[in-house]
């Protein structure tokens, strides 16, 4: 029974851990960029986007295809950054574990 109640802390401990991993997250603020810097997107290490940065160069220019692939693509980079950023600091907590979606994070 010893080994239980052991168990039981640690896992405690780490749920406590994740949760303060996630607020850090929260906080981290990550950029990617495309077309050389013609577009910015700003992104939590959570995944939240917090802002989209547009040359005025490629605003003016009218092509509107290219500045939505120019979007979308700084947009996927950054996604993939704040994963990238996300899966790391858990793995740090759960020394490399893979947990089932829902345990913690």
């Amino acid at each position: 029974m010893p080994n239980f109640m052991k168990m039981l802390k640690q896992a405690t401990e780490i749920q406590k851990n994740m949760a303060k991993a996630q607020e850090d997250l929260v906080g981290q603020t990550l950029e990617a960029s495309s077309g050389g810097g013609a577009v910015t997107v700003t992104i939590t290490g959570a995944g939240d986007i917090t802002a989209i940065k547009i040359s005025p160069d490629v605003a003016k220019s009218g092509d509107a295809e290219m500045l939505e692939d120019l979007v979308l693509s700084a947009v996927k980079s950054a996604q993939e950054q704040a994963r990238d950023t996300s899966s790391k600091t858990m793995a740090k907590l759960t020394g490399g574990l893979q947990l089932p979606p829902g345990f913690g994070f």
